[in-house]
C-alpha cells in the first residue's frame, strides 16, 4: 500500500519533477516564452511559468497583461491564421515581423 514504511514510497516526497505533466507544461512554456521573444513581447507577460494543478496536470500560467499586449497579442494570431498558420514556418515568422512593425507605430 502507498505510504507503507514497507514499501519505501512515502507520498510526502512526491516531487513535480516525477510527473509528465510538469515537464509537458515546461515545454511548452519554454516554446511560447520563445515565441514571445520574437514577437518582442517578452517583457509583457511577467507572470509566465509553468505550474502543476493539485491533481499533477501541467498547466502554462500567462498571468494578467495589459490591454495594448492583449491588443497586440490578438493581431499576432490574427495574422498568423491570415497567413496560413500550420502550413509553412514563413507564415509564421512574417506575422511576427508584421506585429513587430504594429509595436513601432504605437
Amino acid at each position: 500500500m502507498q505510504g507503507d514504511p514497507e514499501t519505501g514510497h512515502d507520498s510526502a516526497t512526491w516531487s513535480p519533477l516525477d510527473s509528465d505533466g510538469w515537464y509537458a507544461a515546461r515545454n511548452a512554456t519554454t516554446a511560447l516564452r520563445d515565441a514571445l521573444v520574437r514577437a518582442g513581447l517578452e517583457k509583457d507577460f511577467p507572470y509566465l511559468r509553468a505550474d502543476l494543478n493539485a491533481f499533477g496536470h501541467g498547466l502554462v500560467e500567462l498571468g494578467r497583461v495589459s490591454p495594448d499586449t492583449a491588443e497586440r497579442l490578438a493581431e499576432l494570431l490574427r495574422l498568423a491564421l491570415a497567413s496560413g498558420f500550420g502550413g509553412e514556418r514563413g507564415g509564421v515568422e512574417q506575422a511576427l515581423a508584421n506585429a513587430n512593425e504594429h509595436k513601432g507605430r504605437t
